[in-house]
């Protein structure tokens, strides 16, 4: 297989500002990371007076040491809680995958040591995310607990509606025959106690775990019943009496121990779990930071991309002739095949049949797709209309929406209009959407939905015999750049869960590479689904 070759100028003043560019959108970034960690690191000396771990501390705990992590949606919830100047990104839970006891799992760490774990926005949306891609990946479920459940002043009744989905999920992964793991730590109350009481295998904290679906508070409320918390819903109570937990720790890390002794025993294939293994590309994945411009109107070789994270930077174009805007071709990352399709200009009808061709051609063969966006959208204009680029943009919608091979989608720069569609937006259900800090996400840009209001009034006046009202004309386009531009950044789209998380560049290679393999490895997994859920005695 041909490689590509490394057209990129890292001396030179574009790739220098790019790089510049970059490197900012990826230090907003690292700031809210940062943030997010100096709001736990406040909570360590209470959480070190009860004898508790902290939720990292807990996840570190659990996973096995140097095995890959990917953290899904870290981002989630920013500045829907808060204003942005005090929100704390994260939705009030970790998730990711990672190995555990060799076995690759979805893990869910609920985070109290931020508003002692209740719900924030995007808390449910999070979460069922995590247990859609188990299902899906076929996944081990593992969820370390400790929530004080729905915040009472927030309280919204959609909320309450949409949160049952989170017991169905558990029973659904459960009845597919995906072990579901509950490690409490702390509080696991009302509708949370169901968190606990759906997993397949309970493992409690003693002294520290509390279960129940009424506690004191509202079993005084409800039914004037005084209760201890312990006597009531404790660690000890469910291992001796109700039955709730199986095991029974002595504090946090020897509830990790148990844990990973727990998924160590499963019957779990974990050879089909395996790394994969491939040559690195030819070209350092450091220069990835410099390829995308900040104006998005300026034009970009995605084969550059390619080249940064394709085994041995090989590539065999399909088409390259033809609609040579929209660039398809096959590689290999980590030694998984894979159809590259990526956007070099606007999809053109040319490049909307090649594109829907090649998509079909690779579900026929079993090959999945990355789908690399920067595209403003479909070609306009009377000579595409009349070359039927509805009629052949369609196909190529279809074509996506209708594959059957694993689709994971990069947002590298721009995804606008029904480009965002074409190229497997999160509409269209990828099997994983990531995002690089540079991408920006609309229906269109800013200044082109400005423009199209402002010729729409001007019309209006006109056809009503009246002469257009400039300045207000000049401050509603003012106000659309701005509503539009606040929306398109990729912070903005992935705190409302539109992706699965906003990535360093120059990790695209390893996030495919493990991302590919969590599909593939679905593909391969025999499990022994029943008719309904494990049942607890």
């Amino acid at each position: 297989m041909p490689a590509l070759e490394s057209i990129l100028d890292t001396a030179g003043a574009d790739y220098v500002a790019n790089r510049a560019s970059g490197a900012a959108a990826l230090e907003v970034l690292r700031g809210l990371e940062a943030r997010r960690l100096s709001a736990s690191e406040r909570a360590a000396a209470r959480f070190a007076k009860r004898g508790q771990a902290l939720p990292r501390e807990r996840l570190g705990l659990l996973l096995d040491a140097g095995a890959p992590f990917l953290e899904l949606s870290p981002v989630a919830g920013f500045g829907l809680d808060r204003p942005p100047e005090a929100s704390i990104p994260g939705a009030g839970i970790i998730t990711g995958i990672g190995y555990v006891s060799g076995m690759r799992a979805m893990i869910v760490v609920d985070s109290a040591d931020i508003d002692a774990g209740a719900i924030q926005p995007m808390t449910l949306d999070k979460f069922q995310r995590a247990q859609h891609i188990a299902l899906r990946e076929k996944l081990p479920f593992i969820h370390l607990i400790e929530s004080a459940g729905a915040n009472l002043l927030r309280y919204e009744v959609e909320h309450f509606i949409h949160g049952g989905q989170n017991f169905y999920n558990l029973c659904r992964l459960s009845a597919e025959g995906l072990p579901v793991l509950g490690l409490v730590h702390g509080a696991s109350t009302a509708g949370g106690a169901y968190m606990t009481g759906l997993s397949d295998y309970v493992v409690m904290v003693q002294a520290q775990a509390r279960a129940f679906l009424a506690g004191p508070p509202l079993l005084k409320a409800a039914t004037g019943e005084v209760a201890d918390a312990d006597e009531l819903g404790g660690a000890e109570m469910h291992a001796t009496v109700s039955g709730l937990a199986e095991y029974l720790a002595e504090d946090d890390a020897d509830g990790v121990r148990i844990m990973r002794e727990l998924c160590a025993s499963l019957a779990w294939d974990r050879e089909l779990d395996a790394l994969p293994m491939g040559p690195e590309p030819l070209y350092p994945a450091e220069e990835l930071l410099g390829i995308m411009p900040a104006d998005g109107k300026r034009p970009v070789d995605l084969r550059q991309v390619i080249a940064r994270i394709a085994d041995g930077s090989e590539f065999l174009e399909f088409k390259p002739g033809y609609g040579p805007a929209t660039v398809c071709g096959h590689s290999k990352v980590y030694g998984q095949p894979v159809g590259f399709i990526t956007n070099n200009g606007p999809i053109d009808v040319a490049g909307a049949s090649k594109a829907a061709h090649f998509i079909q051609a690779c579900s026929q063969n079993g090959v999945p797709l990355v789908y690399l966006q920067n595209t403003t959208g479909y070609m306009v204009g009377l000579d595409a209309e009349r070359a039927g680029i509805i009629k052949h943009g369609s196909q190529m919608v279809t074509a996506v929406a209708t594959a059957t091979v694993p689709q994971i989608t990069i947002q590298c720069g721009g995804s606008f209009g029904a480009g965002n569609y074409g190229m497997c937006g999160r509409g269209f259900e990828p099997n994983f959407l990531f995002t690089w800090p540079t991408a920006k996400t609309g229906v269109m840009g800013a200044e082109q939905a400005a423009r199209t209001m402002a010729i729409v009034s001007e019309d209006g006046a006109k056809a009503r015999g009246v002469e257009p009202d400039r300045a207000a004309i000049a401050k509603s386009e003012a106000a659309i750049i701005q509503t539009f531009e606040r929306q398109t950044s990729a912070v903005y789209t992935s705190a409302r869960l539109l992706d699965d998380g906003v990535i360093d560049p120059r990790d695209t290679r390893r996030v495919l590479g493990l991302t590919l393999a969590v599909c593939n490895t679905a593909s391969r997994r025999r499990l022994n689904p029943k008719s309904f859920g494990v049942g607890r005695a």
